[in-house]
Formats: C-alpha cells, structure tokens, sequence
C-alpha cells in the first residue's frame, strides 16, 4: 500500500512542474514583449499611412503586417504596390528586404532544445524579428518556445492593429494631417540608419552610396526603363553582395558584438 501511495502522484507531478515552466516562460515573454508591443504600434501606425497611399483597405492592411511583420519589407511591398508592380517583383522584393531573419532564424534554432517538436520551431519561426531575436538570444539557457508565444502575443496585435488604424488616420484624416504623419516614416528609416552607421563608418558610406545609385539608377539609360521595384531589387543584391565580399564580419567580431549588447 505505501508503494502504491508514493507512486500515484508521481506522474501529475512532473506534469504540474511542466506546465508551470511553460507559464513562467509565457509570462517572461509577455513582460519582455510588451515594450515592443508598444513600440511597433507606434511605427506601424505610421506604416499605415504608406499602405493607405498603395491603397490597401484597413483589414488588407492588417493581413498584411500579421503575416510579414517587418517594417522594411512592408515598406518595400508597399511602395511597390503604390506602383503597380507584378506579383512577382512583390514577393522578390520581400523576400530580398527580410532575408537576414533566414540568418536570425538559424540562430533560434540553435538554442533549442534536441527534443522540442518541430512544430514549435515552425510557430517560433513565424515572428522572428529583430527585436524579438535579441531579448531570445540574450534569454539564458535552452529556448522555451513558451517565452517566444508571449513576446508575440505582445508584438503580432501591436503591429497589425497599427497598420490598420493608420490607414483608417489616412482615410479619415486630411491630406494636409496626412502628409505631416507620412514624414514620421522618414524618422523610422532614420531610427534604423542611424545607429549602425555611427558605430561602423562603412555602414554609413554604403548607406549614402545606396542614395547616390539609387537616384543614379532613375536617369541612366537602361535602368530607367525598369520598374521602381526591380531596380530597387537590383541595387539591394548588388550593394549589400558587394559590401559582405570587400567588408566581411569574421565570426569572433560577431561574438563579441553580441556580448557587448
């Protein structure tokens, strides 16, 4: 009788301090998430108003930031809309624009633990950000995909809904208001730019050299007959491919980049 009365709680037990490690991790990631909830509301709101310009009704709007939840490559899709572009020069374009979360991607991956299905690194792998990858990689120990589900419950709604409310601003509002908001997106790229470039000088030139091709590219003879978005496409390949082979990142820098943040 003592040996049956031991082992009955045995198994309910390890199943209670399993879903108590799966909620702590859960909690974690809302509370980390929640700053970048606020955050994205705030740009996507803005973001908003450049899909409103492509055109886009409030709930396309809201689709599209809940499934591609990145300011640039929205942008870019945007922009490229606003012009008419096929569907393909859409999908190359953002694919090109969010290519560095395939890298961001495989980092996750190497903090998961052996045993975790595969279908939390499916769910895990739909919101990789940048900012949802740093408080992930800087989370210590094997990755709880739990932590990750909170800091997207915080961040997927924050995005979406403030496309959606944008483009309803831009509806509402008059273009004199609107013209006014759509300069906040010129201080979102500068809040992207300008930090890298003061910490590495050959960031800053490539940008500034990104600015003189670009307006090069709409008078050469040639390139002015291609659509907006594929010189875009052309000129993202060709400088970013340029700058890796002449300016390579060695691994131990990188290292040493991530302890420092």
């Amino acid at each position: 009788m003592q040996t049956e009365s031991h082992s009955i709680p045995h198994a309910p037990a390890e199943q209670m301090g399993f879903l108590t490690t799966n909620q702590q991790a859960l909690r974690d990631g809302i509370r980390d998430g929640m700053p970048i909830g606020l955050g994205y509301f705030v740009v996507s709101f803005t973001l908003g108003i450049a899909a409103q310009h492509a055109g886009l009704t409030p709930f396309q709007g809201f689709l599209a930031s809940f499934f591609n939840n990145a300011s640039a490559g929205e942008y870019a899709g945007f922009t490229i809309i606003a012009a008419d572009a096929p569907y393909m020069e859409i999908a190359l374009i953002t694919l090109v624009a969010n290519a560095r979360y395939l890298l961001m991607s495989a980092v996750v991956s190497q903090k998961f633990s052996p045993d975790t299905p595969f279908y939390h690194r499916i769910f895990v792998g739909f919101d990789v950000t940048d900012e949802i990858f740093g408080i992930t990689v800087a989370r210590p120990g094997k990755l709880n995909p739990f932590y990750n589900y909170g800091a997207m419950l915080m961040a997927l709604p924050g995005w979406s809904v403030g496309t959606a409310l944008g483009i309803m601003a831009g509806n509402a509002l008059p273009l004199s208001a609107v013209s006014a908001l759509s300069v906040a997106l010129y201080g979102m790229f500068l809040a992207v730019i300008i930090p890298p470039a003061r910490k590495e000088r050959i960031i800053g030139v490539l940008v500034v050299l990104s600015f003189l091709l670009s307006f090069a590219a709409s008078y050469l003879p040639y390139l002015t007959e291609l659509s907006a978005g594929t010189r875009t496409i052309l000129l993202t390949v060709l400088i970013a491919g340029v700058a890796a082979y002449c300016f390579p990142i060695r691994e131990d820098e990188t290292q040493e980049g991530g302890n420092d943040a």
